[in-house]
C-alpha cells in the first residue's frame, strides 16, 4: 500500500506540471481564433507554420547552426570559467590581482561587444560563438571561485597532513565540494547562452533562428515568427531538462549527504534500516 501511495503521488506531481502550461495554451488558443488580431494570428496557423518550417524546411539551414554555435560556446565557457575559477579560488594573490578586471569585464553587457567581434572574427560562427562566451563565462567562474573558497579547511590540512599530491586533493577533495556551486553557474550560464545565440544571430548574420525570427518581423510574417519564438522556449526547456537529468545524476552524493535522497523501501514498504531499540533510545 505505501508504495502504491508514493508511486501516485510521483505520477500526481509529473502530471502537476503540465497543468498550466496546458491551461494556457488552451486559453490562448481560444482567445486568439475570436481575436481577429494580425499581431496575434490563431494558434491553428502559428502551428501549421511551426510544422512547416523546424520540421522541415529550416532545421538544417537554421536550427542545427543556431544550436551548434551556442552549445560550442557555452563548452568553452565551462572549461575556461572552472579552470579559471579553481585556479583563482586557491590562489589569493591571483584573486585579488584580477579581482578588478574581472568586475569590469562582468559587467560588460555581451550585446555591446557585437560590433568589436565582427571587427575582431568577420560576421561567420566565431563572432557569435565569442559573443556566447563573453557572457556565459562569468556565472560558471565566479560559482566556481566561491566554491573552492568553501572548501572546508580541515579537509585540506588532514590531505596535506597525510601527503597526499595536490592534483589528487584537486580531484578528490576541491572539485567534488565545490561542484554544486559550480553546476549552480553552469545552469544560470544555459539561459544566458540562449539569448546571446539569439542576439547574436540578429545582427549581420545570414542564418540561425535569431536571423529568422527578425526577417519574419520584418516581412510581416507573424504566425513564423511566433513560430521562432515558441521554437526558442521548446529549446530552453529540453536543455535545461537534460541538464537538470545530469545535475541529479553527477551529484547525487551530494543530494544523499543532505538527507534529500528518498530511502529505499524493502518489499514490506520499510526502508531496510533496524530500527533502534529501546535501550538504544534511552541512551541517546
Amino acid at each position: 500500500m505505501k508504495d502504491g501511495r508514493v508511486i501516485g503521488r510521483r505520477a500526481g506531481l509529473f502530471l502537476l506540471q503540465f497543468v498550466v502550461p496546458v491551461a494556457l495554451v488552451a486559453g490562448f488558443g481560444l482567445w486568439s481564433e475570436r481575436a481577429d488580431d494580425f499581431f496575434f494570428p490563431p494558434l491553428s496557423r502559428i502551428a501549421a507554420d511551426f510544422a512547416d518550417t523546424w520540421l522541415f524546411e529550416r532545421v538544417g539551414t537554421d536550427l542545427v547552426p543556431s544550436l551548434a554555435r551556442m552549445l560550442a560556446g557555452y563548452a568553452i565557457s565551462v572549461v575556461c570559467g572552472v579552470a579559471l575559477g579553481v585556479l583563482f579560488g586557491m590562489s589569493r594573490i591571483l584573486r585579488t590581482a584580477t579581482d578588478p578586471v574581472i568586475q569590469f569585464l562582468r559587467a560588460l553587457p555581451a550585446p555591446a561587444m557585437i560590433p568589436f567581434a565582427m571587427l575582431l572574427f568577420g560576421t561567420g560562427d566565431a563572432s557569435k560563438v565569442f559573443i556566447v562566451v563573453l557572457g556565459t563565462m562569468w556565472p560558471i567562474l565566479l560559482n566556481t571561485l566561491d566554491g573552492v573558497r568553501g572548501v572546508e579547511e580541515q579537509q585540506l590540512d588532514m590531505a596535506r597532513s597525510f601527503r597526499v599530491p595536490a592534483t589528487a586533493r584537486l580531484f578528490h577533495i576541491t572539485l567534488p565540494a565545490a561542484s554544486p556551486r559550480i553546476f549552480a553557474g553552469m545552469r544560470t550560464s544555459l539561459g544566458i547562452g540562449i539569448i546571446l545565440m539569439v542576439v547574436s544571430e540578429m545582427v549581420a548574420s545570414r542564418n540561425g533562428i535569431g536571423y529568422f525570427v527578425l526577417q519574419s518581423q520584418r516581412s510581416f510574417e507573424i504566425s513564423a515568427m511566433w513560430g521562432g519564438v515558441i521554437l526558442l522556449g521548446l529549446i530552453g526547456l529540453a536543455l535545461s531538462w537534460v541538464f537538470v537529468r545530469v545535475e541529479n545524476r553527477v551529484l547525487r552524493w551530494h543530494r544523499g549527504a543532505r538527507g534529500l535522497l528518498p530511502e529505499p523501501a524493502t518489499a514490506s514498504g520499510r526502508t531496510g534500516l533496524p530500527r533502534p531499540t529501546t535501550q538504544e533510545v534511552t541512551r541517546a
